[in-house]
């Protein structure tokens, strides 16, 4: 780093090698790099591993949507009796359905990797510590050490699923959502310890195929922040595949033996099965940063603050995706980079995260929802009226099978504005943005009549829509 004194400027001004750093290429740190680059700045990103995409590409939400993907289909081929003669159910192994998974990773690494190629981003593989506000080490695998310098620095090390210490995530029968992947038996049986998104997905994925799965709730109804209609759904579902839900339970010890895992619950309670899947919440990737050079410090849960410009106590330096909290989504991470950009640019966001954020839940079948459940607008007393359409009504998904499900509308009953959106079943992650667009129409232009006076095409899924408007507004008297 050097310095460079202007004549007509008593000032020093700082020359860097990049005029911004991003540390981390998932979502959130991609996002940022291609507006920075786009605005014709030099910028590098600094990847811990061989190859980019970040915790969502290699380990999270890729891989396991693709595996669900994978034995969503294995399901539709043993109960469809076209493909099936029903003597006997095809069987995959969890290692054959990474397989698909894996191709799937391959290409999206590389695919990621073009982008940076194609806006001159400089990428480093190695891990990222600070020196200073203005400097950081990064250390590649083999010990070397490259130090750069930049004018701003953008934090996107993503999150890694917590790992409580007196759980022996070494022994080959317990694993935690990151390390299932390298699941390489064939289970029978398996107790998923957490019951939220990751924990669900993954019940339905092991049930699927055909795996004796046990799901440990710690509190009374899986998903409680769905709408109750929604989360009872999914219960139901679960239960009726044969899934054993426990609630209300908390882990007491872990026992990992040779030939399997007993897990031992506070109330009294043992449960044994082939092996363990724990997946109880996340920690933020910023202990490896050396944090403290910098003056910075992150909490429990190894996050660090950032004000409405996704600016931390730190002048220069940014923070996006998980590390930062709340909505800790893929989908909006990548715009938390963009937006973390643009202040970097010019000093403040011009744009900010929708208020209703979509959720996709890829359980089998799919859960999706945008704004506001049932239960809070009975609390927050608004008038409003619901519209159903039941799948199986639809001329769609008895075509392809898919009987299972309902779209729900949520709507005000004098001015028909659009409240909420829920949605269980097949492409449920994919309807719910039809609902959406019209949600964020200003306006009388959010209307539920809307769907009423649209011709959809036929016969699709999205014609749910027309089903549950006419469904609704035949209840307002």
């Amino acid at each position: 780093m050097s310095t460079v004194t202007n004549k007509k400027n008593t000032k020093t001004r700082q020359t860097f090698q990049f005029d911004a750093v991003v540390i981390g290429t998932g979502p959130g740190g991609e996002g940022a790099a291609m507006q920075l680059a786009k605005a014709g700045k030099q910028v590098a990103v600094i990847e811990r591993h061989e190859s980019v995409g970040g915790g969502c590409t290699h380990w999270g939400t890729i891989p396991s949507k693709a595996l669900r993907h994978s034995v969503s289909r294995l399901i539709e081929y043993n109960s469809n009796p076209l493909f099936n003669d029903g003597d006997r159910s095809r069987h995959l192994t969890f290692s054959d359905v990474l397989t698909h998974a894996s191709a799937v990773i391959r290409k999206q690494s590389r695919l990621r990797g073009t982008f940076y190629d194609r806006n001159g981003v400089k990428v480093f593989h190695g891990e990222a510590s600070f020196i200073d506000a203005h400097s950081i080490k990064v250390t590649r695998e083999d010990g070397s050490v490259d130090q750069i310098t930049t004018k701003q620095v953008v934090i996107a090390t993503g999150s890694r699923p917590y790992t409580p210490a007196d759980i022996d995530f070494d022994h080959p029968r317990i694993y935690n959502s990151d390390s299932i992947l390298s699941l390489k038996h064939d289970p029978k049986s398996i107790i998923i310890y957490g019951a939220g998104v990751i924990g669900s997905e993954y019940a339905s994925i092991f049930r699927g195929m055909g795996v004796k799965v046990d799901l440990v709730n710690m509190r009374d109804r899986l998903l409680s922040f769905l709408d109750a209609e929604i989360s009872d759904s999914l219960s139901y579902h679960l239960w009726n595949n044969g899934v054993v839900i426990r609630h209300n339970e908390t882990y007491a010890s872990v026992e990992g033996r040779d030939d399997s895992v007993v897990l031992h619950l506070e109330s009294g309670k043992k449960m044994r099965a082939d092996c363990l899947l724990f997946a109880n919440g996340r920690t933020g990737n910023t202990d490896m940063l050396n944090l403290q050079a910098i003056g910075l410090k992150a909490d429990s849960r190894g996050q660090v603050r950032v004000d409405e410009n996704y600016k931390t106590e730190v002048d220069n330096i940014y923070a996006v995706g998980d590390v930062i909290g709340y909505p800790s989504l893929a989908s909006a991470a990548y715009n938390q980079g963009r937006f973390a950009a643009q202040a970097m640019l010019s000093g403040k966001c011009p744009s900010s995260l929708v208020e209703d954020i979509p959720t996709g839940i890829y359980t089998i079948p799919e859960i999706s929802s945008v704004g506001k459940t049932e239960q809070e607008l009975t609390a927050l007393k608004v008038p409003y009226e619901v519209g159903r359409a039941q799948f199986l009504h639809l001329a769609r998904a008895q075509i392809a099978n898919t009987q299972v499900g309902s779209l729900k509308i949520l709507f005000h009953r004098e001015t028909k504005e659009i409240l909420g959106i829920h949605c269980f079943g097949e492409r449920a992650s994919e309807i719910v943005h039809i609902g959406q667009a019209i949600m964020q129409q200003k306006g009388s232009a959010n209307s539920i009549e809307y769907f009423v006076n649209t011709t959809f095409n036929y016969p699709t899924m999205a014609e749910a829509y027309r089903v549950a408007a006419i469904n609704g507004l035949n209840r307002i008297f």
